[in-house]
């Protein structure tokens, strides 16, 4: 039996203003945008690749879910986006308006920056190195 992680529930304020960011700062696909009525959208992005998981955008429903907005992992990373091109894939997202919160590092497992997504929430851009 095989299985994966195909969606991850990423809270937004407004599903356009989302849509829009992860274009310009990540370079995302929007693979679904589908309006349910009521206000309600499936709206599902990630990278343009054929495999890895996507977020499902949700807008919170109730004042308790929009207190969590911004708060994937509690102030800790929450997300680690890939890339072949370190250098490269900063230098876009800076010229997007990206907030890096550190200088590039080095370490054992690859190159390395922590920064925050429009929400908030804390992502690590990583280029692994390459597995012997």
């Amino acid at each position: 039996m095989h299985s994966h992680i195909a969606l991850i529930t990423y809270l937004v304020r407004d599903y356009d203003e989302a849509i829009g960011w992860f274009r310009a700062a990540l370079g995302f696909r929007l693979f679904e945008d589908i309006n349910m009525g009521a206000g309600k959208r499936w709206v599902v992005m990630g990278p343009d690749t054929p495999t890895g998981a996507r977020f499902l955008l949700a807008q919170p429903a109730t004042p308790e879910q929009a207190a969590f907005t911004g708060k994937a992992a509690g102030g800790r990373v929450a997300f680690f986006l890939h890339t072949d091109d370190f250098a490269k894939s900063q230098a876009t997202m800076l010229a997007a308006g990206v907030r890096f919160l550190e200088a590039p590092r080095h370490e054992t497992y690859g190159t390395v920056a922590v920064f925050e997504d429009l929400h908030g929430n804390r992502w690590d851009l990583l280029e692994p190195k390459p597995r012997a």
